[in-house]
């Protein structure tokens, strides 16, 4: 990681959760599938497709909390 300041230099209180978030979610993925990220046995289209099912997940909670915000409108 290149450019990366120490988190101790960073002054923005959302900047270092979102970093704390991140680091919790790469924890994660190595404890579930034993790698980090940083790896060649996925091509292109792999890589797409596994972006496409995260982002077609994060349109299903987008409707989901759209209907708890509906019910929720006086």
């Amino acid at each position: 990681m290149t450019n990366m300041p120490h988190s101790t230099n960073i002054e923005d209180p959302i900047v270092l959760k979102v970093l704390a978030k991140y680091y919790e979610r790469s924890q994660t993925g190595i404890e579930k599938y034993g790698r980090t990220l940083d790896r060649d046995d996925l091509n292109l289209i792999d890589w797409l497709n596994h972006l496409q099912e995260e982002l077609m997940d994060a349109t299903l909670y987008i409707e989901k909390l759209k209907d708890e915000a509906s019910k929720t409108r006086v």
